[in-house]
């Protein structure tokens, strides 16, 4: 383990991929008061907003702070070619000092940073973003025709009605309807709800107060007061429980006798499948200049990482799906393994999930390797056919005679599985085996830190006890957990070029945190926005962790026990890494906070369903939009101007000690209006962005003159005179 926070540089040629931008939308203006403000700090570009929407009256809810840690030593040991992470480089906030007079004459003429031109196309109108100029980007871009007219020409809106996205259509309106903010007090106004969103406007404001929330973000809906027993004003209404930490609450009269219809259609349209209905993702029908069906092809990726070779084989004995359902029709296997092998080890693996490739280090031939536990079961059960196979994967690497089983969960939790049948290796059975356990909990224990963690944040935060009562919740405990599993896996493939199987229970959880981070340290690839989407795709997508069971999409069942915040731990230890090195990711934080938006919004197909398989029979390539379609079309919209494309391939290594973790308070704290920065960060990056454009062309310029002037004056050569 390192005790201090490391980058490690490899030996390989630099790459420095040219990255296409595409105009940003123009900024809107919104009311002022209700703190939910809108979930992305960036929303995506094609005038979509990105997904879990809030309420407009937002500033920038960007901190745009990268406060990490760093001991700037590097440890006893290190080679020389090891960096460590100062703590100026960890904490490289975007200063406040204004870039505008930088800009100069050159950018006179041309749209500015902060004034970006329409978008190419137009998306969702869920206003996710916490950022002013994200918020109801949709009804920026559709202005430009008519506000007051539908996308199809059908009817006429009225002004206090959502301008609609393709697939959307009106299912009820509500008038006189009170929204009872936590933050600024109860506004009166119309509500509307649509096939894709809950939508609500207040006039009493100018500009006017809006809300939305498109309803795959809906968790639960209880009816609050009854009609004989409701005393008081805002005492008879709803209430809605939110996957994104938020509830709202609506007060309605009595004599309007709207609630009834409200309920009725959001249970209806936030419950689709539940109501045996199509899912909105299957209604959307927004074209985008980039299609991200096609950003993860798994032959593709393969090849990358340098496969097949004469010690790994790529196989299709899965294609349809009949050896594994939860596994991709395509494997990377052990060129030594035949197929009768793979179909053998099948028979001793939970779900059959046999140990497959995740990544290759590209010079010792390393490997991080995915499973789940062996079926042991209490009688000590031995697979020959299971041992030769990890001997195998042990001998695809020539660098070292040993392997590591890195087993996800407490080593108490492990045993107790062998009373259901399952279990893990015994290092007397499998020879040159060492297993460790890397204490991560299970699925249970992390929604109830989630719980607690939203009583924390939401909706107000208690600053005298917040360390206290943040503590409580042991959310960033678990974060710890989780990367410091990562960290030793990483540690172990490229310190000590020793291969690793990872597993938890069944394979499709922990195991998906564990080798999806380890990659992310690894290989600079996967910090890039289109390697961040193939990472997502290939650990978690194509490799089976239950998305709908865990997140629970369209149906009702509030108190499944199958859900869980996993992969939001995923993506929030990826914050702590990238708030630790600012410099080594394309990408910035709105990223993240737009893919977790969306993994709830129901408005693209990339996270419905639990499985390859299923999405596969249920057509998602061709009858949806893909999440990555939207961040591909406007990569601009994401872009860290503080990447450096030189730590392309470095290797990271976090420091994962509970004082240099924090909570990601944009994203959970996000809600609150007094958690929100004074300068919207998003334009200072655009800012910088457009800073950094200029100097790179000055560059290249300076480096033609250098080498047209050493052309001219280079020395004539003549012939010796004999």
């Amino acid at each position: 383990m390192f005790s201090g926070g490391g980058i490690e540089k490899r030996g390989i040629s630099k790459a420095v991929s040219k990255r296409s931008s595409s105009s940003r939308r123009s900024s809107s203006s919104s009311s002022t008061g209700s703190g939910s403000t809108s979930g992305s700090g960036s929303s995506s570009g094609s005038g979509s907003s990105s997904g879990s929407s809030g309420e407009s009256g937002r500033s920038d809810n960007n901190s745009g702070s990268s406060s990490g840690s760093g001991s700037g030593s590097t440890p006893v040991g290190s080679p020389p070619h090891v960096q460590m992470a100062s703590h100026e480089s960890l904490n490289s906030e975007s200063k406040s000092s204004s870039l505008n007079s930088k800009l100069g004459h050159e950018s006179a003429g041309s749209p500015s940073a902060g004034s970006p031109s329409p978008p190419k196309s137009v998306c969702s109108s869920s206003s996710t973003s916490t950022d002013q100029h994200h918020h109801h980007q949709l009804a920026h871009v559709l202005n430009a025709t008519s506000k007051m007219t539908v996308r199809d020409g059908t009817r006429t809106l009225r002004p206090d009605e959502p301008t609609l996205v393709p697939g959307e259509h009106m299912e009820g309106t509500a008038r006189e309807v009170t929204y009872l903010c936590p933050y600024t007090g109860p506004k009166k106004g119309t509500l509307s709800v649509t096939n894709y969103r809950l939508y609500f406007r207040s006039p009493e404001t100018d500009p006017p107060f809006e809300l939305e929330v498109p309803l795959g973000v809906v968790s639960r809906i209880e009816k609050v007061g009854g009609a004989n027993t409701s005393r008081g004003e805002n005492s008879y209404g709803i209430e809605i429980f939110c996957k994104d930490i938020r509830n709202l609450r609506f007060a309605h009269k009595q004599e309007n006798h709207s609630r009834r219809m409200v309920t009725e259609k959001l249970l209806q349209y936030a419950f689709p499948a539940s109501h045996k209905l199509p899912f909105f993702a299957f209604e959307y029908c927004e074209q985008y200049p980039e299609n991200g069906w096609t950003v993860y092809e798994p032959i593709a990726e393969l090849k990358r990482q340098g496969l097949p070779n004469e010690s790994w084989r790529i196989t299709r004995i899965n294609e349809d799906y009949e050896l594994c359902e939860t596994y991709p029709a395509v494997w990377a296997v052990p060129a030594a393994a035949s197929d009768t092998d793979l179909r053998n080890v099948t028979a001793f693996r939970s779900r059959g999930r046999i140990p497959v490739l995740s990544w290759i280090h590209p010079e010792s031939q390393a490997t991080i390797t995915r499973c789940a536990q062996p079926l042991v079961g209490v009688s000590g059960k031995r697979s020959r056919d299971d041992e030769a196979y990890i001997q195998h994967i042990m001998d695809a690497n020539a660098q070292s005679h040993k392997i590591f089983i890195m087993d996800a969960r407490p080593s108490v939790n492990a045993v107790a599985n062998k009373a259901r049948g399952g279990g893990y290796e015994s290092e007397d059975a499998y020879q040159n085996a060492e297993v460790q356990f890397l204490d991560i909990h299970n699925i249970h224990v992390m929604r109830e830190s989630l719980r607690k963690l939203q009583e924390v944040c939401y909706p107000h935060i208690d600053n005298a006890h917040w360390l206290s009562n943040l503590e409580a919740t042991h959310w960033l405990d678990h974060i710890r957990c989780v990367l410091s599993g990562a960290l030793r896996i990483a540690d172990k493939v490229e310190s000590h070029k020793t291969s690793v199987v990872v597993h938890c229970s069944d394979g499709w959880d922990r195991t998906a945190q564990l080798t999806a981070l380890a990659m992310l340290m690894l290989d600079g690839y996967y910090r890039t926005i289109p390697g961040f989407a193939v990472l997502i795709e290939k650990e978690w997508l194509s490799y089976g962790h239950k998305f709908a069971q865990r997140i629970g999409h369209g149906d009702d069942r509030h108190q499944d026990e199958d859900r869980s915040p996993v992969f939001l731990q995923f993506v929030d230890c990826v914050y702590q890494v990238m708030k630790q090195f600012p410099h080594a990711f394309q990408f910035t934080e709105d990223l993240l906070i737009t893919v977790l938006d969306h993994l709830y919004s129901c408005l693209f197909g990339t996270f419905l369903y639990n499985s390859e398989r299923e999405r596969m029979e249920k057509e998602v390539k061709t009858k949806t939009v893909s999440l990555w379609s939207l961040i591909l079309s406007n990569p601009s919209d994401f872009e860290n101007p503080l990447y450096n494309p030189a730590t392309r391939h470095h290797v990271l290594f976090p420091l994962t000690s509970m004082r240099h973790l924090s909570l990601w308070d944009k994203y959970y704290c996000r809600w609150n209006p007094s958690m929100r920065p004074q300068e919207p960060v998003h334009i200072r990056f655009k800012e910088l962005l457009h800073v950094k454009g200029q100097l790179e062309r000055r560059v290249d310029e300076l480096r033609r003159e250098l080498a047209a002037r050493q052309t001219h004056e280079s020395p004539r050569v003549t012939s010796a005179i004999v």
